[in-house]
């Protein structure tokens, strides 16, 4: 154990720039590596998030509908259809505000990433 701490020791000190630019290089293509990967599931969620809105427009129409029915027919059915209807809705617009949230997470990480870069080069 002694002997590898040495060896370690000893090649830090005698290719101390080599070992520091590979240490940057790594750290570069690990940064770049992140944001490509960052970039990629922004495209994917603000996709999703594209499908979601045309969804909500339909989903909240329905709902409406359900309860415009629901107020004439006056019927245990009706309401229930009604309420479900909703719920739908309720649920289809709490996941786009989870899809947004994450899309602001991911465009902050962005942000630092790219700002990482900047400071390295």
């Amino acid at each position: 154990e002694a002997a590898v701490s040495n060896t370690v020791q000893c090649r830090f000190e005698s290719d101390s720039g080599h070992e520091s630019r590979s240490i940057g290089s790594m750290s570069k293509w690990l940064v770049e590596r992140r944001l490509s990967q960052t970039v990629s599931r922004l495209a994917s969620l603000r996709e999703e998030l594209a499908q979601i809105d045309e969804q909500l427009t339909v989903v909240v129409d329905e709902a409406a509908d359900h309860e415009l029915r629901a107020m004439v027919s006056e019927t245990p059915l009706a309401s229930r259809d009604a309420v479900e209807a909703r719920k739908h809705a309720d649920a289809l617009m709490r996941h786009r505000e989870h899809i947004l949230s994450s899309i602001r997470e991911l465009q902050q990480r962005q942000d630092e990433l790219l700002d990482s870069m900047s400071e390295s080069a």
